[in-house]
């Protein structure tokens, strides 16, 4: 009876130990889905995590104004046309376009065979919709930018439609690339979420967003254009710089964007990571709202200007990275003339001061998001105008939560906004998104990103004309004007454009990011 008991003892053994080498065996056999990387975090071939220093606002791209949503929006939405990484026109959902001589009429032939996320035909039909949301809803970012000057879409064909406009618009062609095609079924249907959990036709499509904390997207299997890609990109958002570093360090995430200036000799030592720079489209600046007082005066903003030190703005933010503001563009975008600079003069700045009647300075408030470089700039601002008597108040608020405060003003009577700590980036070729936004009295909140408020009469003239033609050289002439005026208006404090950090680990490639600082990480592999 012993020896029976021993013996089942010593099967039941065998058969454990042979069960444990089967279960090792399998895992040894999934090397195809893990891989370990020399920090000892394992990380999926098939999965990419991207921590990025904002939250989300939006999935709207009808509606959106952040570069942090449109780079998620790339991903899993196209439009008829796009832009390559030099920020040039290119085809996506339109095999050709046309433009009539007089500039009024666009017509497209559409791709054929290409679905949406959700099983709907992509096709004239589609497009017509997609439009006339955008041309008929003035509470979309796009209907300002353009789109309000269609007066008519027709189809001509199940493949080919045409949009013709009231009068001439110069930089329209640009727009059919900002412009995203969302399923037509989810605008009639289900509009409302659009913002929230949008459908397109690109190589990804949307998981899931759970505010503050992620947004998951996954491989389209039925995408038209083909290709291999990673299955699954979670984004993050991680506002606080270390927090982000550490991440790609210990290989919780693949990819971050942007790296802290500080860190990026530290990262740039490592065999594990690589950190790449791009010169970019980028503008820093303090949005300064000329409607009410103190900032209504000239001479305040001018002030302000000659207060702050933009090589030490560089120094002390961006680690030395990037160049000032010359001009109320960055140099890399067309018709860029550069301006006299506001030499630092803490003198001049005081006797402007005075003279506008604030001998002692004054209280002031700026606002900012919450991640750690926009934190670095708001105190270098605060910082600087001490040194003239002004007393900064910071007031950081999340992306989303600051979005609102800013857009949620109907009128300048509503703007509580005094400073505003951002930036702006539009792509090189798009002289019009990097104006009119900004400086046209058309585009005061919440129709615009015009956040200081800014009314001059000739300056909307110069827009206004440059968008209406298309000669280049008289263009030339108008936008060379309108940056000599807006330089002196002094509507902002003109700081710094970016040279563009992020960072991924060495075994991720195909990931870039372009001059307006948008991620693209739709042809991203992970070795």
């Amino acid at each position: 009876m012993n020896y029976v008991k021993k013996l089942v003892f010593v099967i039941l053994c065998t058969l454990l130990l042979a069960a444990c080498a089967e279960k090792d065996n399998s895992n040894a056999s999934n090397t195809g889905d893990k891989s370990t990387t020399d920090s000892g975090t394992a990380s999926s071939k098939n999965e990419l995590v991207i921590a990025v220093n904002e939250n989300f606002i939006s999935m709207d791209p009808h509606n959106t104004g952040d570069t942090n949503s449109s780079s998620v929006q790339e991903t899993m939405l196209e439009g008829l046309l796009g832009f390559n990484a030099d920020g040039q026109i290119i085809k996506v959902l339109a095999d050709d376009y046309s433009i009539s001589e007089d500039a009024l009429v666009y017509t497209f032939k559409l791709k054929e065979g290409v679905t949406f996320h959700d099983g709907e035909q992509f096709n004239a039909e589609a497009v017509k919709v997609n439009i006339e949301r955008i041309m008929n809803d003035e509470s979309l970012r796009l209907y300002s930018r353009g789109f309000s000057l269609i007066s008519n879409v027709e189809i001509l064909g199940d493949y080919e439609i045409k949009v013709t406009l009231k009068e001439p618009y110069g930089p329209m062609i640009t727009r059919f690339g900002v412009a995203k095609m969302i399923s037509p079924k989810m605008i009639k249907e289900n509009s409302a979420d659009i913002p929230k959990k949008p459908v397109g036709t690109g190589p990804y499509k949307f998981v899931e967003w759970v505010q503050g904390d992620h947004l998951t997207i996954e491989n389209f299997d039925g995408y038209w254009d083909g290709g291999e890609r990673v299955a699954k990109i979670t984004y993050k958002p991680v506002p606080e710089n270390g927090s982000r570093v550490a991440m790609l360090k210990a290989g919780d995430a693949q990819v971050i964007y942007p790296v802290p200036a500080q860190n990026i000799d530290e990262l740039s030592n490592s065999k594990d990571v690589e950190v790449n720079k791009v010169p970019s489209t980028i503008a820093h600046y303090v949005s300064l709202n000329t409607y009410k007082k103190p900032l209504d005066d000239i001479k305040v903003r001018q002030a302000f200007n000659y207060a702050v030190d933009k090589d030490a703005y560089l120094k002390v933010v961006n680690a030395g990275l990037g160049l000032p503001l010359d001009s109320i563009i960055p140099s890399k975008t067309v018709y860029y003339k550069q301006q006299k600079m506001y030499e630092h003069d803490i003198e001049k700045a005081k006797e402007l001061l005075a003279e506008a009647g604030y001998p002692d300075g004054f209280d002031i408030e700026i606002w900012g998001n919450t991640n750690s470089d926009t934190m670095k700039g708001m105190q270098f601002i605060q910082q600087q105008l001490g040194q003239i008597g002004v007393k900064v108040e910071i007031k950081s608020m999340e992306e989303g939560t600051l979005s609102d405060e800013i857009y949620g003003a109907q009128t300048p009577d509503d703007a509580k906004l005094q400073m505003w700590y951002v930036s702006w980036s539009a792509y090189a070729s798009d002289i019009t998104n990097a104006t009119k936004p900004l400086f046209h009295s058309v585009s005061f909140p919440p129709n615009g990103a015009n956040t200081a408020y800014y009314h001059n009469t000739e300056a909307d003239q110069l827009m206004d004309e440059a968008n209406s033609i298309s000669d280049v050289d008289r263009q030339a002439e108008l936008y060379e004007k309108l940056q000599e005026i807006v330089y002196q208006d002094t509507p902002w404090i003109f700081l710094g454009v970016d040279e563009v950090v992020y960072g991924v680990r060495s075994n991720v490639s195909g990931v870039l990011v372009n001059p307006t600082g948008g991620l693209d990480v739709k042809n991203a592999k992970v070795e």
